[in-house]
């Protein structure tokens, strides 16, 4: 790749339930032409086809609608903070309030998500191609990111455009073989479309030239980003995985225990037991047994506080276990 032009589409003006989209972009952008890459604020998008609720203007009463709409579009609440949401939608994002939005709409409604992201940016791709241009699309959303600070531009649905760079298997430079190198190339167009569109300025669409043609084709759209929650190291927060913990204690033992998985938990956890705790593995019996090395009040007081700690890593990994006392040991039945 040689190099890239990032365009904003200006004149779009406000965009109202049946509007086609194809069709004002179009007029705004006669300049369009095949290969170009449209990424377009899903925004636009939800307003388009109608994916605006009516909510008070202000007041318990807004906050009430919101919370039942957020409770309406959340599949799974993965963590709360105060007054801060992040949650799982039924798309499969996870994101803070369920992408549920406020701005750039009148203060009497609320844009919800568009309900298929990656068939809306397949339905825009269609109305072009009916109209002569083989185009990429991008449905875009503003997300913040786990350990960043400040937001970015990502993609929600896609057409056209293959979703990933799968390098893995190819060698670098110096010789070494690629294990991991899968790059999320919608996100990467539509986090550099948004340095032309911004908040303010009332760009919702850009245009992006120059990308590869032989990378416009019929892919899978956004769904091929989505990682399985099952594969997820980060997919609960820390007081769900507490809760996790509690709603677990009570489980009954399993016939059968996830070996690996009881491992990965004690590795979890091994660097930060007490150093007088000892943990012997009895898989077989299926149950770890804690003990201490100074039975000493306070030793057992941090041989409790272990046991803990081991039971939400062991949560963490969707193992159950119940706490037993016996004698100067703890043991916990998985």
């Amino acid at each position: 790749m040689d190099g890239l032009e990032v365009l904003p589409v200006r004149g779009i003006g406000d965009i109202s339930a049946g509007d086609d989209l194809a069709d004002i972009i179009v007029e705004a952008a006669p300049w369009l032409a095949d290969g170009d890459v449209l990424v377009v604020t899903s925004k636009i998008v939800s307003k388009a086809e109608g994916r605006l609720v009516e909510v008070p203007s202000d007041g318990p009463e807004r906050d009430e609608a919101r919370a039942r709409m957020l409770a309406a579009e959340t599949a799974e609440v993965v963590a709360r903070r105060g007054t801060i949401t992040i949650v799982r939608t039924h798309h499969g994002f996870t994101m803070l309030g369920a992408g549920i939005d406020a701005s750039n709409v009148d203060k009497a409604r609320l844009v919800l998500l568009p309900l298929s992201p990656d068939a809306s940016a397949a339905a825009l791709r269609k109305a072009f191609r009916a109209k002569g241009l083989n185009v990429g699309v991008i449905v875009s959303d503003t997300s913040g990111r786990p350990w960043r600070i400040g937001l970015t531009d990502l993609a929600l649905g896609s057409a056209g455009v293959r979703p990933l760079r799968d390098h893995r298997g190819e060698v670098d430079p110096y010789g070494n073989e690629l294990q991991f190198a899968r790059m999320a190339v919608v996100d990467e167009l539509a986090a550099a479309a948004e340095l032309v569109k911004g908040k303010r300025d009332q760009v919702p669409v850009a245009v992006i030239r120059g990308f590869p043609a032989g990378d416009l084709g019929e892919y899978e759209g956004v769904s091929a980003l989505l990682r399985d929650p099952a594969d997820d190291m980060f997919s609960m927060g820390v007081a769900d995985t507490l809760r996790g913990a509690a709603r677990m204690a009570d489980a009954a033992p399993a016939m059968i225990v996830d070996a690996a998985a009881v491992l990965r938990a004690l590795d979890t956890v091994g660097g930060h037991l007490d150093a007088g705790t000892r943990v012997r593995v009895e898989l077989l019996e299926s149950r770890l047994i804690l003990t201490t090395e100074t039975p000493t009040p306070d030793a057992f007081i941090r041989l409790g506080i272990d046991a803990h700690r081991l039971r939400v890593a062991l949560a963490a990994e969707k193992v159950g276990s119940r706490l037993k006392l016996r004698d100067h040991s703890l043991i916990l039945e998985l």
